[in-house]
C-alpha cells in the first residue's frame, strides 16, 4: 500500500499537531487540518475551515464534557468550538494518536483529553505518548497498557499538547518511522 492511500487528520496547531503534520508531509501522506474562523493554525497546509453548521455536528453539552473529563472549563464558547473541531478530527481518523499527560483518573490532560475520550467513546484504537513517563500507552480493556504503536489504519488522527517536549517530538517521528520506513 502506498503512503498516498493514507489520510491524516489534525488541527494543525503549534506543538504536537504541527509535528504530526510535518511527519505526514515527509512520508507523503494526505493531510487535512480542521479549524474554524478566527482560529490560528501553525500548519497552514490543507486547512478545512468548518462552518458553524459543520461545527454543530460535533456539538456536545459542556456538562457532559466536564463530567467525562472530571473538570470545569472557564471560556466555554471558545473551548466548545475547539471540542467541536476535535470531533471532526477523531470522526474522520479511525486510529487516534495523542501526545500529553495521562492523569490518575485515566483521562488525558487538557483539550487533548477530549480527543482521547471521543476515541474511547467511539471504540477507536487510541494511543497516548505520556510526556511525564516518556512512553507510549494504548487503551485496552479500560486500562492504559504500555505499547509501541504503529499506524495500522488508512485514516488516522494526530493531536496533542502545544507544549511538546523533545521526547514527545521524537516519539512522533519514531511512530512514523516504525509505520512507514
Amino acid at each position: 500500500m502506498l503512503n498516498k492511500d493514507y489520510n491524516f487528520y489534525s488541527g494543525g496547531l503549534k506543538g504536537a499537531e504541527e509535528t504530526f503534520g510535518d511527519c505526514a508531509q515527509k512520508y507523503e501522506i494526505n493531510e487535512t487540518n480542521f479549524s474554524f474562523e478566527g482560529h490560528k493554525c501553525s500548519r497552514e497546509k490543507n486547512i478545512t475551515i468548518l462552518s458553524d453548521e459543520e461545527l454543530k455536528k460535533g456539538n456536545i453539552s459542556m456538562e457532559i464534557v466536564s463530567a467525562r473529563m472530571g473538570r470545569r472549563y472557564a471560556r466555554v464558547d471558545k473551548i466548545r468550538r475547539v471540542f467541536q473541531t476535535i470531533f471532526h478530527m477523531v470522526n474522520k481518523g479511525y486510529q487516534v494518536f495523542a501526545i500529553g499527560w495521562i492523569q490518575s483518573d485515566k483521562t488525558v490532560k487538557g483539550g487533548t483529553g477530549w480527543g482521547v475520550e471521543l476515541a474511547k467513546f467511539f471504540n477507536r484504537p487510541v494511543s497516548v505518548f505520556d510526556q511525564d513517563k516518556n512512553e507510549w500507552y494504548t487503551w485496552e480493556k479500560n486500562e492504559w497498557v504500555e505499547d509501541k504503536p504503529v499506524i495500522s489504519h488508512k485514516t488516522f488522527c494526530g493531536t496533542g499538547t502545544r507544549n511538546l517536549s523533545g521526547e514527545g517530538k521524537k516519539a512522533i517521528e519514531e511512530l512514523f518511522s516504525r509505520s512507514f520506513a
